[in-house]
């Protein structure tokens, strides 16, 4: 399968010019022969929260239409992130929409980064479930940006059958050694392929990193992008890897689900009771 990530820059607030892109991008996409291709979180409206509830649209909005015209017209898988505006509740929200337009999986951002100066928990409201969808035979799992910090989702994904995980950022280049350990880190611990695709430039106090990439289940670096130029990131993935490196090394088959297989935690009050129970038998 080939993958494209567009690694675009978006004017906030400025819909029009920003969803222009899904054409631009996905036309290029298809003549190179990639089967997918996947835009960064909101390239929509932008990320500066503040403008956001100005713009968000619901799923009848420009946004929708133009990300599944650009699918439907170039016959090609298209993953976005869009502000999705649903009454008074905004989510921060990725969708999938198939070869010929239709909206396949639709993902709500689980996580929200709340530090200032995004505070992305006074704009949306969270998601309540995790999405994996289907491209061309293999089940991809999509998260956004802030999820990346979450081993469990990806994790979760991947018991459910998920071979490849996707990542739909607008990541802040001072934190970009985070991007590079995490998106490695999450290929190496669930021995799939993982996916980011970022945004470049600068939204208000924001400078983002780029370096879209596409990353082996060995945590190899197939191909990566600029950390500042708007550009189409091509590269291949052969799904039999992650079979091959999951027989050769049953990591995630070896899993102790009578440990830890439903994340138990324990808390401070049980090991308060813990403490207390040993000075009695002291």
């Amino acid at each position: 399968m080939k993958i494209a990530l567009a690694q675009i820059d978006c004017v906030p607030g400025d819909i029009d010019k920003n969803i222009q892109k899904f054409d631009k991008f996905a036309l290029e996409a298809k003549s190179m022969g990639c089967d997918l291709i996947a835009f960064p979180e909101m390239s929509d409206t932008g990320y500066v929260t503040s403008l956001i509830p100005q713009y968000a649209q619901p799923w009848t909005g420009k946004s929708y239409i133009q990300a599944a015209n650009a699918a439907c017209s170039n016959s090609i898988h298209l993953i976005c992130g869009i502000s999705e505006k649903v009454d008074d509740i905004i989510y921060n929200s990725v969708a999938h929409f198939d070869t010929n337009g239709e909206l396949k999986a639709h993902y709500r951002k689980t996580h929200l980064f709340s530090p200032e100066p995004v505070c992305e928990n006074r704009c949306f409201k969270a998601g309540k479930e995790l999405c994996i969808t289907e491209v061309c035979g293999v089940k991809l799992g999509i998260s956004i940006c802030f999820d990346l910090r979450f081993p469990e989702v990806y994790r979760y994904m991947t018991l459910k059958g998920a071979q490849v995980l996707l990542n739909c950022s607008a990541w802040p280049s001072v934190r970009n050694s985070h991007w590079n350990y995490l998106t490695c880190a999450r290929a190496i611990e669930n021995q799939a392929f993982f996916i980011g695709v970022g945004r470049v430039g600068t939204d208000e106090e924001l400078t983002f990193n780029g370096r879209s990439r596409i990353v082996s289940p060995l945590g190899e670096i197939i191909v990566e992008g600029s950390n500042d130029n708007e550009e189409l990131v091509t590269g291949k993935i052969d799904i039999e890897k992650v079979t091959e490196f999951r027989r050769a090394i049953p990591a995630v088959s070896s899993r102790r689900d009578d440990i830890y297989g439903n994340f138990n935690i324990i808390t401070p009050q049980y090991l308060n009771n813990k403490k207390h129970n040993n000075k009695k038998l002291n």
